[in-house]
């Protein structure tokens, strides 16, 4: 039996937006819109990726609140597991950005505006079920 591989996703909450990330790489996803984050290393706690994978990719110090009811299967041996978290007040505005050529701030009302990964729409949903605008401080 194959081992799965945890990847984390961040539903960045603020001000009753959500931010999605427009992928540039690789080839096969660029252009798609994201929920940031990445795998999980080995002997690193989920939450901890999380805070990690959005400081490198998109230079911004976050926290990660609670756990997004659901686990989101992506191609084997992958499973996406995604967290509501904030951005850390004071932190930086998101740049340079890494696997990405563009961040947008997303209401509820705009959420199906742009074109999502599959992987990442059943995660959409779910945090569209639940509570907007207590994901970060305005600063």
């Amino acid at each position: 039996m194959t081992e799965r591989i945890v990847v984390v996703g961040a539903a960045v909450l603020h001000g009753g937006r959500l931010l999605a990330a427009r992928r540039s790489a690789p080839a096969e996803l660029a252009g798609r819109w994201e929920l940031p984050g990445g795998k999980v290393e080995p002997g690193e706690a989920p939450e901890g990726a999380l805070v990690r994978e959005l400081r490198e990719e998109l230079g911004v110090e976050s926290q990660a609140l609670a756990r997004v009811p659901g686990e989101f299967p992506l191609k084997a041996p992958y499973t996406l597991h995604v967290w509501t978290a904030r951005l850390v007040p004071g932190s930086p505005d998101p740049e340079p950005l890494q696997d990405h050529d563009e961040l947008r701030w997303l209401t509820p009302d705009e959420l199906w505006d742009v074109e999502w990964l599959d992987q990442d729409v059943a995660a959409v949903m779910e945090v569209a079920r639940g509570p907007w605008g207590d994901g970060a401080p305005d600063d």
